[in-house]
């Protein structure tokens, strides 16, 4: 009992210490709190991906959505980074006489860096808002209530279907945008700078590695299913009608894209200075 009673007596002292950092205004409380509902919600829908039944024409329609609906806007900011990738390095490389090696960096730096982070910025900003307003939306209109009394989960129903199209769709858009951009960049490297169209594919084949290709899209990967999540549990959150569907659409955007380059700082530690 004596035992008992001294690890109470402990037990007492630490809950008063940090006291102030559990209550439910401190910023660090906060915090902890939305990475543990985020965390809960990507595991619930991990979850519900591998119980029946499959509605496989949802996830169709999501995927359609996502990958073929933002092919245009997704082709005019790859070529368009492209061509000012290469016109950017092309004013240093001329300095050094070094003009041929601008197909170098304009394909590595679109395949490891810029086309996943510009791909999921572009998709968070178009798809993840719809998201969030779609499923804000019935939160407030009451239909997610409607769901459980059909017995149906929401989880299941609304967000499996987007978190799996992502998953699968970004990657694809981002292999996509790399193929753009590296064609931007070749409009500018032979029609300005006179480089030969054969020389410009053969460096860029030469600089790329398959561990770069497989890097961008491990990313894409993991920055799809932030999206979904973020974007869901936003939409979940959302209360007080239409002025607070648009509260959390700002919200779902602000937040993805904190989440997203702060994932690709993460990436580009662990593969390039610690995994080599």
């Amino acid at each position: 009992m004596k035992f008992l009673a001294s690890k109470y007596i402990k037990f007492r002292e630490i809950k008063h210490t940090f006291r102030p950092f559990l209550t439910a205004n401190n910023p660090v409380f906060m915090f902890f709190d939305y990475v543990g509902n985020l965390v809960m919600l990507l595991v619930n829908t991990v979850i519900w991906i591998f119980k029946p039944p499959y509605k496989n024409e949802r996830i169709i329609r999501q995927s359609k959505n996502i990958g073929l609906d933002s092919l245009p806007i997704v082709s005019l900011v790859a070529v368009f980074t492209g061509m000012i990738l290469a016109l950017q390095t092309a004013y240093q490389m001329q300095k050094l006489s070094s003009e041929i090696y601008i197909a170098n960096i304009v394909a590595v730096s679109l395949v490891r860096e810029l086309g996943p982070v510009l791909t999921a910025l572009i998709v968070a900003g178009r798809n993840g808002a719809a998201i969030t307003a779609a499923i804000g939306t019935m939160k407030v209109t009451e239909q997610v209530d409607a769901l459980y009394t059909f017995a149906a989960d929401p989880v299941k129903y609304l967000v499996v279907p987007r978190f799996l199209a992502l998953a699968i769709m970004l990657p694809i858009l981002t292999l996509y945008s790399d193929v753009v951009g590296i064609i931007g960049g070749y409009f500018i490297c032979v029609n300005r700078m006179g480089i030969p169209s054969n020389l410009y594919f053969s460096m860029t084949f030469d600089a790329l590695l398959l561990k770069d290709l497989f890097i961008g899209l491990l990313k894409t990967f993991v920055f799809g299913m932030i999206i979904a999540i973020v974007a869901s549990f936003e939409g979940f959150r959302v209360e007080g009608g239409a002025e607070g569907v648009g509260k959390a659409t700002t919200s779902s955007v602000v937040k993805t894209f904190i989440l997203i380059i702060a994932a690709d700082c993460f990436f580009a530690a662990l593969f390039y200075f610690i995994i080599k």
